[in-house]
């Protein structure tokens, strides 16, 4: 069983930085991971994917260079750095996992099997 922790979250200033972490327990290796995002009335958005134990990175294009996903396979973590953030960037965030590395639709939601609790990131 895959059970996800997300932290990290936070209430900042337009400008500053965040950097988010997801703990995963269980199986790590060779899984496709996403962050996630929803704002208030709004869609689950895709912000960026990785390939747990591989170089395989996505971003959506409302990234717009802002975010960097990573990971530390020894910690069994993946992590989502965001910079110069904007209240744009007001919303929950999610990490997911499927139980697969296919590296495709990785903006769909509905093709990851876990999801995290959420943490909330609040920029005014």
């Amino acid at each position: 069983h895959v059970q996800l922790v997300e932290s990290g979250g936070d209430s900042v200033e337009a400008g500053g930085s965040l950097r988010l972490s997801c703990v995963v327990s269980g199986y790590f290796s060779k899984r496709c991971m996403a962050w996630f995002r929803q704002a208030p009335g709004k869609e689950r958005q895709g912000v960026a994917a990785i390939v747990t134990g591989a170089h395989n990175k996505y971003y959506a294009g409302s990234a717009n260079g802002r975010f960097t996903i990573s990971q530390d396979y020894a910690k069994s973590t993946i992590y989502l750095q965001i910079d110069s953030l904007k209240p744009d960037d007001t919303a929950m965030y999610y990490c997911a996992a499927r139980t697969d590395s296919d590296f495709v639709n990785l903006q769909l939601a509905r093709s990851y099997n876990y999801w995290g609790q959420g943490t909330q990131v609040t920029v005014s």
